[in-house]
C-alpha cells in the first residue's frame, strides 16, 4: 500500500501540469457515492457503499486561458520561436493555468438509521494555480533595450500549488421529508506546497549619463513559501513524504457543509460550501523574500549567445545589489474554498421510492433538467462557471447526464457523465469537453473522472 500511495503521489505531481476544479457533471449525480464529497447534503438511497481502494474515485482536470498547447506544439512548419512570440503577444496578466488531480485511497459509508448516513475515507489531492508573468517573460525574451522608460510588473506571477492527503468523515441527515443536510470534517496533511502571491514591484530601464542604462527596481516586495520541495542531503525523502501523507507533520483542519431542498416532488435545490479551512506548514520549509527599492547602472538585459558567462555576471550583480532573505519559518495557507449551487426539475415516468433506507421527499423520474453554478476562490479572486444539464435514464441500470458549461476556459464545453449499476457494482465515467476529445491539445480545458463502487440497498 505504501508503494502504491507513493507512486500515486508522484503521478499527481506530474500529470496536473499536462492535464479546473469544477466537477459540474458529478454534482447532483446522486446515484454515485462520490457526490457526497461535493455536497454532504446529497440524498442517500442506499444502505451502505464501499469504494474499491485506489479505484473508487480518480479525477484529473486542467484548464489554461489565453492559448492552447496546440498553439505552441502543432506540427505546422512554423518554428517554435515564432509560435512563442505569438502566444506571448496574445496573453495578458489575467490569464492563468489551473489543474487539479484527486485519487481516493479509501471511501465508504453506512446508513446508521432511517435519517443518518455516515461516510468517510482518505484521498490524495494535487491542486495548482498560476497566473502568467507576462512582463517578466517579455523582458527575458526580448530584452529591455526596446522598452526604455517602460515599467515591467514583477507582481504578475501569482502561484499556489498543494499536494495534500485528506482524512474525512461526513454525516448526512434527512431532517424532514423535504430537507437533507450534512457536514464533513476534514483533517489535512500537507505533503507539498508552493505559494507566492500578493507581490509588488516594477522594473524600469532608463538611459542615463554616458549612454549607460540605469535599471530601477521600485517598491519591490516578493515573497515565496515552500514546504516539502527542498530537503537536506541526508534526508530520507521517501520516508518523509510517507509521514507527511499520513498525518505526520503539516496538519490542518477544514469542513464542508451542504444541503438539498425539495421545493416539491419535481423541483430540487442543492448547494454546498467546500474546503473551508487551512493547513499549517511546519516541516521541510524553505522561504525566501526580496524587499526594497534599488537602482543598478551599466547592465543591458539582452541575450548574448557568444558570452556564456553573460547571465552569470548579471546574477552576480543582482546578488550584490539586492539583499534577499531565506528562512525556515512555519506558515499557514488557506484552502481554496469552493461553492456549488444547482436547481433541477424532473419529469417523465415516475418511480416512487420504495427503499426503506430513503426517507426523502423524492420521487424518481426518468428525466431532469437544470442549472449549476460553481465558484472557487483563487489568489487573484473568485473564478466562476455556469452549467446547464440534462439527465436521462437510458436503461434500468444506466443513467446519463449531458452538460454545457461556460467558464474562463471555454464557451462551448460539452460534458457527458454515465453511471451504470449492475447488481451491487456501480461504475461511472465522466468526460468533459467532448468537442475536443479527438484533439485535446487544441482545447483550453479537459477533465476525466472514473470510479468503481459497491453499493448495497
Amino acid at each position: 500500500m505504501k508503494k502504491l500511495v507513493l507512486i500515486t503521489l508522484i503521478l499527481l505531481c506530474y500529470y496536473p501540469i499536462i492535464f479546473s476544479q469544477n466537477k459540474q457533471v458529478l454534482f447532483g449525480f446522486d446515484e454515485i457515492p462520490q457526490t457526497l464529497l461535493l455536497n454532504p447534503g446529497s440524498p442517500v438511497t442506499y444502505k451502505y457503499h464501499i469504494g474499491i481502494p485506489m479505484l473508487s474515485g480518480i479525477s484529473v482536470q486542467a484548464g489554461i486561458t489565453g492559448f492552447t498547447m496546440a498553439d505552441l506544439f502543432n506540427m505546422d512548419n512554423i518554428d517554435f520561436t515564432t509560435k512563442f512570440n505569438t502566444v506571448l503577444a496574445q496573453i495578458d496578466s489575467e490569464d492563468y493555468v489551473s489543474s487539479h488531480a484527486q485519487i481516493e485511497i479509501l471511501n465508504g459509508g453506512y446508513k446508521l438509521n432511517s435519517k443518518d448516513y455516515l461516510s468517510g475515507g482518505f484521498y490524495l489531492e494535487m491542486d495548482i494555480f498560476s497566473t502568467y508573468p507576462k512582463d517578466v517573460l517579455t523582458l527575458f525574451n526580448e530584452g529591455n533595450s526596446a522598452y526604455l522608460n517602460t515599467s515591467f510588473s514583477l507582481a504578475q506571477p501569482s502561484v499556489k500549488g498543494d499536494g495534500v492527503g485528506v482524512l474525512h468523515f461526513g454525516l448526512t441527515r434527512n431532517w424532514n421529508p423535504r430537507l437533507t443536510a450534512g457536514a464533513r470534517l476534514k483533517v489535512y496533511s500537507g505533503v507539498l506546497n508552493v505559494t507566492s502571491s500578493y507581490n509588488s514591484g516594477s522594473f524600469t530601464t532608463r538611459l542615463g549619463n554616458d549612454n549607460l542604462y540605469t535599471h530601477y527596481l521600485n517598491n519591490l516586495n516578493v515573497r515565496g513559501y515552500s514546504s516539502g520541495i527542498f530537503y537536506e542531503e541526508d534526508t530520507d525523502v521517501v520516508a518523509t513524504l510517507m509521514r507527511n501523507i499520513f498525518l505526520g507533520g503539516n496538519l490542518g483542519l477544514g469542513f464542508d457543509i451542504g444541503l438539498t431542498y425539495n421545493i416539491n416532488t419535481k423541483t430540487q435545490l442543492a448547494a454546498s460550501i467546500l474546503d473551508v479551512g487551512f493547513i499549517s506548514y511546519t516541516r521541510n520549509i524553505k522561504n525566501a523574500s526580496i524587499s526594497g527599492n534599488y537602482s543598478i547602472a551599466g547592465i543591458e538585459l539582452q541575450y548574448d549567445g557568444t558570452n556564456p558567462d553573460y547571465w552569470s555576471a548579471i546574477e552576480d550583480e543582482f546578488r550584490e545589489s539586492i539583499p534577499s532573505e531565506e528562512n525556515e519559518n512555519s506558515y499557514s495557507v488557506a484552502r481554496p474554498i469552493k461553492f456549488n449551487a444547482s436547481i433541477s426539475h424532473n419529469w417523465g415516468r415516475s418511480r416512487k421510492n420504495d427503499n426503506c433506507h430513503d426517507t426523502s421527499y423524492n420521487s424518481y423520474y426518468d428525466n431532469a433538467i437544470g442549472g449549476h453554478v460553481f465558484t472557487v476562490i483563487r489568489p487573484t479572486g473568485p473564478k466562476f462557471a455556469i452549467t446547464g444539464f440534462y439527465e436521462k435514464r437510458l436503461l434500468e441500470v444506466l443513467k446519463a447526464r449531458v452538460t454545457y458549461t461556460v467558464d474562463d476556459f471555454s464557451y462551448s464545453n460539452i460534458g457527458l457523465g454515465l453511471s451504470a449499476k449492475m447488481g451491487i457494482v456501480n461504475v461511472y465515467g465522466i468526460f468533459d469537453n467532448l468537442l475536443h476529445i479527438s484533439d485535446i491539445a487544441a482545447a483550453n480545458a479537459t477533465a476525466l473522472q472514473v470510479g468503481v463502487n459497491l453499493i448495497f440497498k
